[in-house]
């Protein structure tokens, strides 16, 4: 595996490293910024930064979701995935009251737009967006990995001319589940902004009985 090892970085570029990286816990261009940089690099390289951020991050003093969420977005690899996943169950903060909450509308033809907003740490969210027919699969799929909470989509907003609807989590999650199959029987691929994300649909879908 690749290393960066401390001792031979220049003290100044590490200290704008570990600032860069604090930087990813309040403002979400730094975030999305990491995941664009996270996509380009070679397995070697992303296997380099994965072991620098669990070597600095508990040094930052910032979530550790922050310093992995955005690179969850755009990993497509199954080894890494897991390691991430696992860097962020470890750290996570046990009695969050926030869940994952639904948006979604039915077009003219009958097709499905949909929003779906999980907290990530303090104000901040991500935003999974898709257009989707739970027989047909996907026409498209989008992820924010990381938004402030204020700025997310909420009841009433509109997304491609549709009016979204705060939804049972249980309806949203069975309509993506049905989606995900026609899909495979397609022979597509799953839209890559979805990989990695297994863990939205597992919420509790009875606990969101407040946003019918």
């Amino acid at each position: 595996m690749t290393r960066w090892p401390v001792s031979t970085i220049e003290p100044r570029i590490l200290a704008a490293w570990r600032e860069w990286l604090a930087a990813l816990a309040k403002d979400p261009d730094s975030a999305i910024a990491a995941a664009h940089v996270y996509g380009s690099l070679t397995a070697g390289g992303r296997d380099a930064w994965l072991t620098a951020v669990e070597e600095d991050g508990p040094k930052l003093g910032v979530p550790i979701v922050a310093l992995y969420a955005p690179l969850l977005s755009v990993e497509t690899d199954a080894g890494r995935i897991e390691r991430i996943s696992q860097a962020i169950i470890g750290a996570a903060t046990p009695h969050s009251t926030k869940r994952t909450v639904a948006l979604r509308g039915v077009s003219f033809d009958s097709m499905r737009v949909a929003a779906l907003i999980a907290p990530l740490y303090a104000d901040f969210v991500q935003v999974l967006w898709c257009r989707y027919s739970p027989h047909r699969g996907f026409d498209w799929v989008r992820l924010d990995p990381i938004l402030r909470e204020e700025d997310a989509p909420k009841d009433r907003d509109s997304l491609e001319g549709v009016a979204l609807e705060a939804t049972p989590l249980k309806l949203v999650v069975e309509e993506l589940a049905l989606a995900i199959l026609a899909q495979r029987r397609l022979g597509q691929e799953i839209p890559r902004s979805m990989v990695g994300f297994a863990n939205l649909f597992d919420a509790n879908p009875d606990a969101d009985a407040s946003s019918s």
